[in-house]
């Protein structure tokens, strides 16, 4: 009897060690867009093929609707583009400028419970507020450090429980928190490398905090770009963990950027400059990294990665460099 319980326990450990050491599948299902080309400081590519319906230019972040419909904010084309979630194109809007409606560099973009879509209008340090399909709403955000105001507010995040919204005021180096009508709640975060501070102290350009993720708990996962981390705070900016050195092992990163949880509490965060998204647990316990070696299917490599969302087991990425969104599924 003794003997038997032994082995059932060698066996069940076998198994837990070949699922963790292995982990999930993910496979490449599909990528859409337009491919440009970098080299030195020239892009090389069409510029008019990348302003057509379902081609991208910079595209940055991407959120995914309850309904599964993707939005893609297509930076350097200064518009918002749907998508089914096979890459069908639906609508787009936005041109450059100032009025509302308008864009100079949209970059985060999230999705409420009522479909209502909320983007950066980073070069316009604003947010603005539409439809589903477009039709403008609201505003809210002027050039500044004041409640309110931003400087380069660069990704956004819904927390659906309550409707707030949050956004990475990249070059105030902080996090603000607004009802989803743009009324300030409250804002955390200083220029620093301490706990609950963003970026870097000798004012270099590329500081602040990027990607932004609410999980169903209400906790706050920030990818704070130029340490090399993420951090964790409550929903009221309380600083909880961190996790993240600068380099290109398991747990380290070079410029992570975008940020996303799954319903299980773990984290995914693209690592950019490594070329891979890393997976955590909700207290920062690396669990496994996404690398085209890794996946199965033919996709190529990821370039740059910007963001990242799920949805029905899928992982949803923006490439800035490769002008494309990819899709893979997840198979435990």
């Amino acid at each position: 009897m003794l003997l038997h319980v032994f082995l059932l326990f060698v066996f069940l450990s076998l198994i837990y060690f070949i699922h963790n050491s292995f982990g999930e599948v993910y496979n490449f299902k599909e990528k859409w867009g337009s491919l440009c080309k970098l080299n030195e400081t020239k892009w090389f590519c069409n510029i008019d093929e990348l302003s057509n319906d379902d081609s991208f230019h910079f595209p940055t972040g991407i959120a995914v609707d309850n309904k599964g419909d993707v939005y893609v904010s297509d930076s350097w084309n200064d518009r918002v583009q749907k998508f089914t979630s096979n890459g069908q194109f639906i609508t787009k809007w936005g041109t450059r400028g100032s009025a509302d409606g308008q864009f100079r560099f949209p970059t985060g973009i999230a999705v409420d419970n009522k479909g209502d879509v909320y983007v950066s209008d980073f070069s316009n340090d604003r947010v603005q507020k539409f439809t589903s399909n477009g039709q403008f709403i609201t505003k809210w955000g002027t050039s500044g450090s004041a409640d309110g105001q931003f400087v380069r507010p660069y990704y956004i995040a819904m927390d659906n429980s309550t409707n707030n919204v949050y956004v990475s005021d990249f070059s105030n180096s902080r996090v603000q928190k607004f009802t989803s009508n743009g009324q300030f709640i409250t804002k955390w975060g200083t220029r620093g490398s301490a706990d609950g501070q963003f970026g870097r102290g000798d004012g270099t350009f590329f500081t602040g905090p990027a990607g932004i993720a609410v999980d169903n708990k209400g906790d706050v996962y920030v990818s704070d770009f130029s340490n090399d981390r993420v951090q964790k705070f409550t929903s009221n900016g309380k600083f909880i963990t961190k996790w993240g050195t600068s380099g290109s092992a398991d747990g380290q990163f070079r410029f992570p950027t975008g940020i996303a949880v799954d319903n299980k509490g773990d984290v995914y965060v693209g690592d950019s400059l490594n070329m891979r998204i890393q997976k955590f647990t909700s207290n920062g316990k690396f669990i496994t990294k996404i690398m085209p070696e890794k996946i199965q299917g033919d996709i190529g490599t990821f370039e740059n990665i910007f963001a990242i969302d799920l949805f029905s087991q899928n992982i949803f990425v923006t490439d800035s460099r490769t002008d494309s969104v990819e899709v893979f599924s997840i198979n435990p």
